[in-house]
């Protein structure tokens, strides 16, 4: 692992050009003020999932050194069985990959998806109305096409547009398996060849996110025992990835880039604003305070300044000393500052560096072929901070650093969930299969297994007898119903006879006001 240098005389910089990029008009070049994004992070952006970007992944493709891989989630907690109406990225919605390769915290490339809606039959409820085996099987009653482009950037000015993909199929929500038999042709089928050794991909996924949540429950309940479960597991997100050669990502004099995803929202005057921003994983999470959620969210790295004082004197820490008298490292936290602003020197801090909030990757480190999940820390430096991969156990990472674990202060601090549920995929788009309806949460194993419920008269059931009564029958050998109704139901009946009685009453009485009789 590469030595920590101090960024002193960095820092201070960083930290006096805070209000001055705020009043300075810089900040014109940050997309118009919007919501929020992340695992419901941020308050405004809790209640649009379809914009909310849950996690962002940068990595150097393992089985194909020679490119580099870029994944973005989306919709947070999609139970697999939602339906009728499915998970689907937003059409009045831009999703951009941003990478900067030049260190000034200004995207020089950007990878846009835009979406369109198909609907076969709009007479029926089926999101599909028979078996899919194919992404253009008659009976997918529902999809959706993308259009993806490539905007090339100096300065923040663009310099070039070129359209990579047309109306390409995105793979649909997994529904189940008597609607879709076998699911990962149709994942296949999604992945689209853009030339030139570029290849995309979207559509639903697993959520590659493993963590438990009750890290908010006052950081694992407030005595340590409150760990050790997935809480995110069993829960489908929806997938974009670009899979691109190095080449085309870098500048000859940096092998470095910085990644961050956006989602920009169409107004109703027709102009867009970006309600969503996501790096690093957790930064906004457990980093920036509640009352600067969505203001980060709408912000351009470029003026990051006004987030430092939040790296530099962070929250987890104190927490964690008052919960649990482990004593919080000194401040100003300038090891944070390399972890999450400016890359650590000699591992992927740009030869120019803005500090900015930024997934920043050395494209030059090839894979290992073990990766380890705490990566850096322990000396595999292909992974988190330095890009982020699938595997990479960022909570435990992101806690353990907190507490100085690049100061010296050795700690085992982490979650107890240390690998994804399901596993990841071997090639491109490597995120793991979706769930299916048919395995979703809360199932019976028996049913998930295709076996069935048993009856209170012991028989299996089915679809055909699940709703008989539970062993309440008349003397006729009937259903027993009414019998069975409490009196205070049948009372409640009766009072709305009468009342409609009195109404039809009312409704004939003459102009005078007295009833006829």
């Amino acid at each position: 692992m590469p030595t920590i240098h101090p960024l002193r005389t960095r820092v201070a910089a960083l930290v006096a050009a805070g209000g001055l990029l705020v009043t300075s008009g810089l900040l014109g070049l940050a997309p118009k003020p919007g919501e929020a994004s992340s695992h419901r992070e941020a308050p405004l952006i809790s209640g649009q999932p379809q914009y909310d970007n849950t996690d962002v992944y940068a990595f150097v493709s393992p089985d194909k050194p020679d490119t580099t891989t870029l994944i973005a989630n989306f919709i947070p907690f999609e139970d697999p069985a939602g339906g009728p109406n499915f998970y689907k990225f937003a059409r009045d919605a831009r999703y951009d990959f941003n990478v900067d390769n030049n260190g000034d915290a200004q995207p020089d490339l950007i990878y846009r998806f835009e979406f369109n809606d198909f609907l076969k039959n709009g007479n029926t409820f089926l999101y599909n109305t028979g078996p899919v085996t194919s992404l253009d099987d008659p009976d997918l009653n529902f999809t959706q096409t993308y259009d993806l482009t490539l905007i090339k950037q100096t300065d923040g000015k663009v310099t070039r547009v070129s359209k990579l993909a047309d109306n390409a199929p995105v793979a649909p929500s997994n529904v189940g398996k008597a609607s879709m038999p076998n699911y990962p042709v149709l994942r296949q089928q999604a992945v689209k060849q853009l030339g030139n050794g570029s290849t995309a991909f979207a559509g639903q996924a697993d959520d590659s996110f493993f963590i438990d949540l009750q890290i908010f429950n006052l950081l694992f309940g407030g005595n340590l025992s409150e760990v050790g479960d997935d809480t995110v597991s069993g829960y489908n997100v929806n997938t974009l990835a670009v899979q691109v050669p190095t080449k085309d990502l870098v500048t000859a004099q940096d092998p470095v880039i910085g990644v961050y995803s956006t989602v920009q929202r169409q107004t109703a005057s027709g102009d867009y604003t970006q309600v969503s921003r996501l790096g690093a994983s957790l930064v906004n999470e457990v980093v920036i305070p509640r009352g600067k959620k969505d203001t980060f969210n709408a912000s351009n790295p470029w003026a990051d300044a006004q987030f430092a004082q939040f790296v530099l004197e962070p929250e987890v820490p104190k927490l964690i000393e008052q919960l649990y008298k482990i004593p919080a490292p000194a401040t100003p936290r300038k090891d944070l500052v390399q972890a999450f602003l400016t890359g650590v020197p000699g591992l992927n801090q740009p030869k120019n560096v803005r500090p900015a909030e930024l997934l920043r990757l050395n494209t030059s480190i090839k894979p290992t072929p073990k990766p380890d999940r705490l990566a850096v820390l322990n000396g595999d430096n292909q992974g988190f901070p330095n890009g982020r991969r699938l595997t990479d156990d960022v909570t435990d990472i992101i806690l353990q650093v907190a507490e100085g674990e690049l100061l010296g202060s050795k700690n085992d601090l982490g979650d107890a969930v240390n690998a994804n549920d399901l596993p990841f995929e071997k090639a491109f788009p490597y995120v793991a299969q979706p769930r299916s309806g048919t395995d979703a949460r809360g199932r019976t194993p028996a049913k998930a297994s295709g076996g069935a419920r048993k009856g209170p008269d012991g028989k299996p059931m089915s679809f055909l007898n699940a709703g008989a009564s539970e062993g309440i029958a008349d003397e006729d050998g009937g259903s027993g119903l009414a019998g069975a109704l409490p009196a205070a139901a049948l009372a409640g009946g009766a009072a709305f006879m009468l009342a409609g009685g009195l109404l039809w009453w009312r409704r004939r009485r003459p102009a005078t006001g007295r009833l006829e009789v």
